[in-house]
């Protein structure tokens, strides 16, 4: 649908002065500066679970024919995009878009704006905070002295300087990992097809150079049909036995039926997972029983700051869209909008 037959679509209802533009939030209440922001720019807002389904999404769309949606979890398929004549902008409350149908939104001319670099200092943390965990043991000597033993005589840690620490994708988040890494004495290098040597961060074309020579190997790029499962049997079969891989980028990079058996098996030391392919995961996940497995749940951009910055500018992105105003085509992921 062009743009100009979508206004006619809702141009009944722009006719009614007292009506104030609609927002539909998926998931959790933003930070209260960016409700406030909306606000001031007439602009309601209404809450959904984000993981009640796509139907119920679109039902809710549909029945408040909503103007604008804010994605923080939840699948926005095509249902949901064309469930209101009035829709004129999507925004993610952060940088994945493998939840939204981008071809649904540009078929109705719908840009989706995307919170560039809001939470990548906080997911390179967690991405960093991982490794050291699973690098010092710490999840199994918790656990070995809250069960009552004390290891302490018969063991034998690891030195995080010198250690190879791989990046997979060099964008924003992976080149803070990076950094981080390197600060605390570890060699820093990474795989991307398209990015080039960073602040002395060697990148290479060759991933199975970086998956065999590197201790930790840590996640970083989006989710896309060539990275679905990008990580599988034959590239874990590549990493050293003593490796661990660490994904704070999309849960479906990894397969995690391969990931399973290679860390039963000792294909690989060890691995932290902060997104999975299923969210929320099933309670009796295979996962769960395995001592060399880390898990935290999705909120590698969840701190403070970060959830401040996606909100405002996910708030911001909505009233300038509503509003005419031009945005930053660099936020823009479906770049075939005109």
């Amino acid at each position: 649908m062009s743009e100009i037959s979508h206004m006619k679509a809702c141009g009944d209802l722009d006719q009614d002065p007292s009506r104030q533009w609609v927002v539909l939030i998926t998931g959790g209440e933003i930070d209260t500066r960016a409700n406030e922001l909306l606000e001031k720019s007439s602009i309601r807002s209404i809450y959904a679970d984000g993981y009640s389904g796509s139907e119920k999404l679109a039902e809710i769309a549909a029945k408040e024919t909503v103007d604008a949606i804010l994605v923080r979890q939840g699948n926005i398929d095509a249902n949901v995009i064309n469930a209101s004549s009035c829709l004129r902008v999507i925004a993610k409350h952060g940088s994945g878009v493998d939840n939204i149908d981008l071809a649904a939104a540009s078929a109705r001319n719908v840009p989706v704006l995307r919170a560039l670099g809001a939470n990548a200092q906080s997911v390179a943390e967690l991405a960093l905070t991982l490794s050291v965990s699973l690098m010092k043991d710490v999840s199994i000597l918790n656990n070995t002295v809250k069960s009552g033993g004390w290891p302490k005589t018969g063991y034998v840690g690891r030195d995080l300087a010198g250690v190879r620490f791989g990046v997979i994708g060099f964008g924003e988040i992976g080149r803070r990992t990076a950094k981080l890494a390197q600060s605390i004495g570890m060699e820093a290098w990474a795989y991307d097809p398209y990015a080039s040597d960073t602040d002395g961060i060697s990148v290479t074309r060759d991933l199975k150079e970086v998956l065999s020579q590197s201790d930790v190997v840590s996640l970083h790029c989006p989710l896309s049909p060539e990275t679905h499962h990008l990580i599988n049997h034959e590239r874990l079969s590549w990493m050293k036995s003593t490796a661990f891989l660490v994904n704070t980028a999309r849960g479906a990079v990894v397969d995690e039926t391969a990931l399973y058996e290679a860390l039963t098996n000792g294909v690989i030391a060890g691995a932290a997972l902060d997104s999975f392919e299923e969210e929320p995961p099933s309670k009796d996940h295979k996962f769960w029983m395995l001592p060399n497995l880390l898990a935290t749940p999705h909120v590698g951009g969840a701190s403070r700051s970060a959830l401040r910055n996606m909100a405002l500018q996910s708030a911001q992105n909505i009233i300038d869209v509503l509003n005419g105003k031009a945005f930053d085509r660099r936020a823009l992921a479906n770049q075939d909008v005109s």
